[in-house]
């Protein structure tokens, strides 16, 4: 992968010892974030709105109508929040 104003001319391919390939790639992961080619250093949030979107779904599903505003927000902060 790479970063800055070359990003998107291509690489010669890198060899291991043993003959086979590293893949270039356009988003890395590290640490939990996703950081993407770009002209400059550049991170993705989508994995982390997705993630978020899918614990509150899951929850809000299920107890809707059911539980008070408050139980709702100290679920949502234990279960979709980051720590």
């Amino acid at each position: 992968m790479r970063i800055g104003a070359r990003y998107k001319m291509g690489c010669n391919r890198i060899t291991t010892l043993n003959g086979g390939e590293i893949i270039w790639a356009n988003k890395v992961r590290y640490l939990g974030v996703h950081i993407t080619a770009a002209n400059k250093f550049c991170c993705s949030l989508n994995n982390a709105k997705r993630s978020f979107y899918r614990g509150f779904n899951s929850i809000f599903g299920k107890i809707s109508r059911i539980a008070l505003e408050d139980v709702i927000i100290q679920l949502l902060k234990a279960k979709c929040l980051p720590y």
